[in-house]
């Protein structure tokens, strides 16, 4: 049973299967968020995505990055990402019409950043999640059993 479907902007409905979030700064014991620190949290969130979910491409939704007017330490001006990292797993139907409907389906795991933790539905979605290119990323495999 899906947690969630959405539909995409290009039609396309797909189901949320699984949906972790984590805290973008939790485990932040010295410093201070800036880009070297966002592109290492992003790089990790990644790679972790990658071990959990073998043979499912994982995409990555840029977050937005906001500046606010703080004294720059040695790492450079303060940036921060929103206060929620989500990895949702998503399925649809098989892109390839010619495979069996019943035994493969589509999937993607993706990577996005939100202020608050709570499962993307219908308008409060972000946008830039219902603008995933689903064919060009999700790839086909079979359903398990």
């Amino acid at each position: 049973m899906a947690l969630a479907r959405l539909t995409l902007a290009s039609g396309r409905s797909v189901d949320l299967a699984e949906l972790w979030f984590s805290s973008t700064y939790g485990d932040l014991l010295e410093g201070y968020p800036c880009k070297p620190v966002n592109d290492l949290r992003i790089r990790e969130l990644l790679r972790a995505a990658e071990r959990s979910h073998p043979g499912t491409p994982v995409h990555l939704v840029p977050p937005p990055r906001e500046h606010p007017d703080q004294y720059a330490g040695g790492l450079g001006p303060v940036e921060v990402l929103p206060a929620v990292a989500c990895l949702g797993t998503f399925h649809s139907a098989a892109l390839d019409p010619a495979r069996d409907p019943v035994l493969y389906r589509s999937r993607l795991a993706v990577l996005w950043f939100q202020p608050a933790p709570h499962p993307p539905s219908g308008c409060d979605t972000e946008r830039a999640l219902r603008d995933i290119d689903w064919t060009g990323l999700a790839r086909d495999t079979r359903a398990v059993a």
